[in-house]
């Protein structure tokens, strides 16, 4: 049985992860690589009011606050998910693409206004 949050993400650093792979997911956020799954993203969601729209998603400002940080981009790069070219591009490695943060069902809200 595979331990949920193995890298021990703090609440801030999950939610921003989650954010990341829904963009790494839409396009015209980025572009893959460099390397072989790896993710470039260099487009990030403007605030629309107290939320941002992502893809199909729409997604509180509140839970998106990691993405505006250097600190937390710092973290996910020493946890080995991405590396960050702050505050152009962050790139999602294959281990931060693939990480289950166990709250896209959460923050991830399908809708649109």
């Amino acid at each position: 049985m595979q331990r949920r949050n193995p890298l021990k993400l703090n609440p801030l650093q999950l939610r921003t992860l989650t954010v990341l792979q829904a963009l790494a997911a839409t396009d015209g956020a980025g572009e893959p690589g460099p390397a072989e799954g790896e993710y470039t993203i260099r487009r990030f969601p403007g605030r629309h009011a107290d939320h941002f729209h992502i893809g199909e998603f729409v997604v509180s400002g509140s839970d998106a606050t990691g993405l505006f940080n250097e600190a937390v981009w710092n973290a996910l790069a020493r946890k080995g998910l991405a590396r960050s070219e702050w505050p152009a591009a962050m790139i999602l490695t294959a281990e931060g693409l693939a990480y289950d943060s166990g709250l896209a069902g959460e923050i991830l809200h399908r809708g649109s206004h």
